[in-house]
Formats: structure tokens, C-alpha cells, sequence
């Protein structure tokens, strides 16, 4: 017996969201928790800030890398199964992790096996709520980005909690039954009707003489089906906005990373240094809600990507505080303002994507915005280690983020302000060839006869732009 289809912005999409929000906790909140136990693997591995650096950047790329393969998955067996999978990758990859030796055996277990697990957990959600929420699409991706706020609060004291009696080993062991609840999240999310018009059947090809370039061919449609490289080359929105947060995200992860070792350097005790990470999650539990309802406001509707650009600009700008103190007072300061921004930043990254591209691409268009921002997740904290093992000084960490964040800001602000005029002047050139070309017949009384005889040139050149 087939399933019932549940119905957009129906009462079902509540619990849909609480699911997302969960995943979301589970899956962006986790890498906050990292910076925790940054200095103990680097005592027990012996390993330099470079080397150490890597883990968390491999599992940040991977956690955002992933996206290709998780857009095969969600159009081949649907967001349930591919979230539960994920909760499984990342389980066993944190189980594995503990059993580690070598920092080698720690990236592939849990950088890039659980890396990958909440890849898929995490994009399945956030596609899941496009197609469960239309009109409420804003304040739905306010709500569910404060589920990685409630992770960022919650994982580094649990963390702290937990290395203290039981070392890392222990910690990551536990963490492995924690990711398992992105499979009770997973099962919550139930097939939904769409508007997308259904795909036409055809009959298949003959078969082709030369199947080494047929299956070229196959496979290069498939790539560019779910690496949306068409979008990149006609859209040009997608494509300086996709630019642009690449180059953001080689600054943003920056502080998450390298905050707490760096108040640690500077004489604040474990505990507090732990939790000004759960301040930042803390604050914005409450900020992302409000900018949601915000930014779902129709005056603000218009404005939401030159908003984003605001918002990655103010983290930039934030940053630089960190390079005039390292008081505990001013570091609680700074990641009050530092929330301010990072609330705008998560609330924004993801609706922006979709009011540039139409949810029948999305699930392709996510696919490669992600796996170009885990390229420069996985460059930017093996970069700032080097940088910090050269210089022994954490103060140049934070003038790169802030380098990387307002460069990125200004480069889109200014793109989307440049194609935003290119826009207007096509469309004030497309009327003016409308009013010229109805002011011929507005004189000739005959203009209906004569239109038949004489077709107008500029009407079809308009009807084609």
C-alpha cells in the first residue's frame, strides 16, 4: 500500500523541523567542541599546530565536501535513508577514532568517515526543508541553524566534561552513540508532495557503437546534473555568491578552531576557555530566531544577499578584537559581538542559495556550493597552523580570518550591486524597445492589418530576451 504524502507547510513540517534543528546540533555544532582537545592530541601525538590542524579541517571539508554524493543519494533513495546513513558513517567513524594511534589513523576515521556521516546527515536536512516549507522558508532556516547554536553551547562543555574523567579516547567512544541519534531524526522525515512538475519518460537511446564514449558521456551528464556546473556557468548570482563564501570559509572557521587554545596561551583556565565557545552557541540560540523572523519580513526579502555581506563583514571587523586582548572580560565581550554576526552569517548562507536558484536545482546547486567551500575548509586551519608554528604568535590567526571574511564581504556586496544594475539596465532597454515598438501602431489605424503584413523585428527580439 503506498505511503500518504505529507503536504507543504503542513502540521508534519514542525516535527521536520525539530529534526533538522537536532541534526543541525549534532552535525555544524560539533566541530566547536574540537579546539577542546586540540591540545591534548597534540601532547599525545607528538604533532605540531600544522599537523594537528588537520583533523578538524578535514572534518570540516568532508562535512561540507560531501554534498555531491549526498545529492546522488537524496535522488536516489530520499533524505530518511540518507540521513540515517550518515548517523551510522559518523557513529562508527568516532568509534573507530579511539582506537587511533597515530594521527594518520585520526584523520580517516574521525575526519573523514565521520566527516562524511554528517555531510549526509546535515545536507539531507537542509533539502528536506525546502520542500517542506514555502511559505515560511526564512524563518524555517532561522530555526533549524539555531540547532547548530544549541550544538555549539552544548558540545564544548560536554567535552570538557567528559575529557576530564574519561581522556579523549573515552570522550570520542560516547560521542560515537551520540551521533547515532541522526537516525531517529532521519526516520522522522516522511516523503513530501511537491509542485516540481513530473519528468517526462523517454524512450532509451539505440545502443551506441562506441560504449567507452557512451558511458563518458553518461558519466559527464551525471556529474554535471549533480554538480549543477551549468548554474555556475549561466547563473552568474550563484556563481559570485558560491566565490565568494569559498573565500569566506577560508577565514570563518578560523576562531572556532584556534579561540580556546589561544585563551589558553594566554592564562585562561581550561574550564573558561571552554566556555566561551558555549557563549557564542549560547547567544545565538536566541539571535538566529530573531533574525529569522527578520529577515522573512517582505521588506527585508530583497535585501537578504547584500545583508549576508554585511554580516560576513561584521565578523571580519569582529575578529580583530582578539588582537588587541586576550582578557577574559574582552573575550566574553568579543564573542558577544562575534555572535551578533555569526547569527547573520547561519541564518542567511543557506536561504541566499535558495533565492538564487530554483528548488528543483537546489539539491545539485547545495552539492557544489558545498564541496567548493570544503576545498577551502580543508586548506584554512593547516594554513593558520603553519602560520602559527612560523610566527608562535596567535594574533596573526585572527588578522588572516578578519583578511579572508572582509575581502569576501566586499567582493560580493560589490558583484551583487554590479549585476543588480546590469539587471536594470537590460530591463529599462527591454521596455524602451516595447514603447517603440507599440508607438507605430498606435499612430497607423490599420495597425492590426498592417502588423500582419509588416511583422515588427523588435517585438520577436524582446519576446526572445
Amino acid at each position: 500500500m503506498p505511503q500518504a504524502l505529507e503536504r507543504a507547510d503542513g502540521s508534519w513540517a514542525w516535527v521536520v523541523l525539530l529534526a533538522a534543528l537536532v541534526t543541525q546540533g549534532l552535525t555544524l555544532g560539533f566541530p566547536s567542541c574540537i579546539g577542546v582537545f586540540f591540545t591534548d592530541l597534540q601532547r599525545d601525538f607528538q604533532a605540531s599546530n600544522s599537523e594537528t590542524s588537520w583533523f578538524p579541517s578535514i572534518l570540516v571539508a568532508m562535512l561540507h565536501a560531501g554534498g555531491p554524493l549526498c545529492s546522488i543519494l537524496v535522488g536516489r533513495f530520499g533524505c530518511r535513508v540518507t540521513m540515517m546513513l550518515g548517523g551510522v558513517l559518523a557513529s562508527l567513524g568516532m568509534v573507530a577514532s579511539s582506537f587511533s594511534r597515530t594521527l594518520s589513523q585520526l584523520y580517516i576515521t574521525a575526519g573523514f568517515i565521520t566527516g562524511l556521516g554528517m555531510s549526509f546527515s546535515f545536507q539531507s536536512g537542509i533539502t528536506v526543508l525546502g520542500f517542506y516549507f514555502v511559505r515560511r522558508r526564512a524563518l524555517a532556516n532561522a530555526l533549524a541553524s539555531a540547532g547548530s547554536s544549541l550544538g555549539i553551547t552544548l558540545w564544548p562543555l560536554l567535552s570538557r566534561y567528559l575529557l576530564e574523567d574519561l581522556g579523549w579516547r573515552g570522550t570520542f567512544l560516547i560521542f560515537g552513540g551520540v551521533f547515532l541519534h541522526c537516525c531517529i531524526c532521519g526516520a522522522l522525515l516522511r516523503p513530501v508532495a511537491t509542485n516540481a512538475a513530473p519528468e517526462t519518460t523517454e524512450s532509451p537511446p539505440p545502443p551506441s557503437k562506441t560504449p567507452v564514449h557512451s558511458c563518458l558521456a553518461t558519466c559527464g551528464q551525471a556529474i554535471q546534473h549533480h554538480l549543477a556546473f551549468d548554474i555556475l556557468q549561466h547563473n552568474r548570482g550563484y556563481c559570485v555568491y558560491t566565490l565568494g563564501v569559498m573565500w569566506m570559509i577560508m577565514g570563518f572557521p578560523l576562531p572556532h578552531v584556534f579561540l580556546v587554545p589561544f585563551a589558553m596561551r594566554h592564562g585562561v583556565d581550561e574550564n573558561r576557555s571552554a566556555l566561551l565557545m558555549s557563549i557564542i552557541g549560547l547567544s545565538n540560540i536566541f539571535l538566529r530566531p530573531v533574525a529569522g523572523l527578520l529577515m522573512g519580513r517582505p521588506p527585508f526579502a530583497g535585501y537578504r544577499k547584500y545583508l549576508f555581506c554585511l554580516a560576513v563583514l561584521l565578523n571580519g571587523l569582529t575578529n580583530l578584537v582578539c588582537t588587541v586582548s586576550a582578557d577574559f572580560r574582552v573575550l566574553v565581550g568579543y564573542c558577544l559581538l562575534y555572535s551578533v554576526s555569526m547569527s547573520g552569517v547561519g541564518t542567511l548562507i543557506f536561504q541566499v542559495l535558495m533565492d538564487i536558484v530554483s528548488m528543483d536545482r537546489f539539491p545539485s546547486a547545495l552539492g557544489l556550493f558545498t564541496i567548493l567551500s570544503g576545498v577551502a575548509a580543508l586548506i584554512s586551519p593547516p594554513l593558520a597552523g603553519l602560520l602559527l608554528d612560523a610566527s608562535n604568535n596567535f594574533s596573526y590567526v585572527f588578522y588572516l580570518s578578519s583578511f579572508f571574511l572582509i575581502s569576501a564581504a566586499l567582493f560580493m556586496g560589490g558583484s551583487f550591486y554590479a549585476l543588480r544594475k546590469t539587471e536594470q539596465g537590460r530591463r529599462a532597454k527591454a521596455e524602451g524597445a516595447v514603447r517603440k515598438a507599440a508607438l507605430p501602431q498606435a499612430l497607423n489605424p490599420k495597425g492590426k492589418e498592417t502588423s500582419e503584413k509588416q511583422p515588427c523585428l523588435e517585438i520577436t527580439y524582446v519576446t526572445s530576451v
